[in-house]
């Protein structure tokens, strides 16, 4: 079996992507079960030494993020290619059954949709405040545990605003989860994770995406110029849910809301506890402690190990000093 950096040992692949394929590795010095990404040979071509550079900045900013919803960063490193480094990302392993696992076995209950919603905006809005955007998220890339949702590949995310790796290239994500500004050229930002979250949320309560297309090209015109397709009506379902989704969706970037707003609205919803980021209090302005002449003299006063000789004559100073202590 293949080992990467001499500790991570491939065992057997888990997972395929467009860009990228997910190993079940085995961590030789820890002793623990892992999750290895691994750039295709295709999309390694196309990197370069600036790429490799840039999905270890990337892995750094995803490192930061510890929160119970986001399935953790372990290490970055690179292994020898055909004809350069390759660069890999070894991740927390996470047990369970994806929700397009679940979406695909039919409708789910719109409760459990929008609790899983919940704490996957609880995620985003952990990354956001780190200025981390995922850029991909979908079904496939959450995962359900028992102790609940996890939003996995935080591991190829991007810092907010850096560009493309390829600029020519085609746009990082899935096409029906990508943001209408992001084929226009604007960099990632945390609007565009929640304009995928919108489209999540939407197909949890319909079951379907929000807009029909056949194509990518046709899923793309629709998403810019068209409404999204009304919901069915779920009874119970709170309005403010469907308002929720209804703004995420939104065409123009600044009318979504943020995922620290989504995060507790749903979770409201559906009576369910979330972890979000809370900024603590401004630091207070202190001035700096006024130091009385006397304090000055005394700190400056020789201590006893550069007291002056017993046998020479004190010092006027020295006098002055000793006077006022006897008083």
């Amino acid at each position: 079996m293949r080992t990467l950096g001499g500790r991570y040992r491939l065992v057997n692949r888990i997972g395929l992507g467009g860009m990228s394929e997910v190993w079940r590795g085995h961590d030789r010095v820890l002793d623990r079960p892992v999750a290895v990404k691994i750039m295709h040979p295709a999309v390694e071509g196309t990197l370069g030494e600036t790429g490799v550079a840039l999905v270890r900045a990337e892995a750094r900013s995803a490192a930061r993020l510890a929160h119970p919803n986001v399935a953790g960063v372990h290490d970055f490193g690179t292994s020898p290619g055909a004809e350069r480094e390759v660069p890999y990302i070894v991740m927390e392993l996470v047990e369970g059954q994806t929700l397009s696992e679940h979406l695909a076995g039919g409708p789910i209950d719109w409760r459990i949709g929008v609790r899983i919603c919940a704490e996957v905006a609880a995620a985003l809005a952990a990354a956001h405040a780190e200025n981390v955007v995922h850029r991909d998220i979908k079904p496939a890339n959450i995962m359900l545990t028992p102790s609940g949702a996890k939003v996995l590949d935080f591991g190829i995310a991007a810092v907010v605003g850096s560009p493309e790796v390829d600029p020519d290239g085609p746009v990082m994500g899935t096409p029906a989860y990508i943001a209408p500004e992001r084929f226009e050229g604007h960099p990632a930002t945390p609007a565009a994770d929640m304009f995928a979250l919108g489209t999540l949320l939407y197909h949890c309560l319909a079951g379907r995406l929000p807009w029909s297309a056949r194509t990518h090209t046709e899923m793309v015109v629709a998403q810019r110029f068209a409404d999204p397709e009304p919901l069915p009506h779920l009874e119970f379902l709170p309005p403010e849910v469907l308002d929720l989704c209804s703004r995420c969706l939104a065409r123009d970037p600044a009318e979504r809301p943020t995922a620290l707003v989504a995060a507790l609205l749903l979770a409201e919803a559906v009576d369910a506890r979330v972890y979000v980021p809370l900024r603590g209090p401004e630091p207070v302005e202190r001035r700096p402690p006024t130091i009385s002449p006397w304090t000055e003299r005394a700190a400056a006063a020789p201590t006893s190990a550069l007291a002056p000789d017993p046998a020479s004559p004190p010092s006027a100073d020295d006098t002055d000093h000793i006077g006022r202590h006897r008083a």
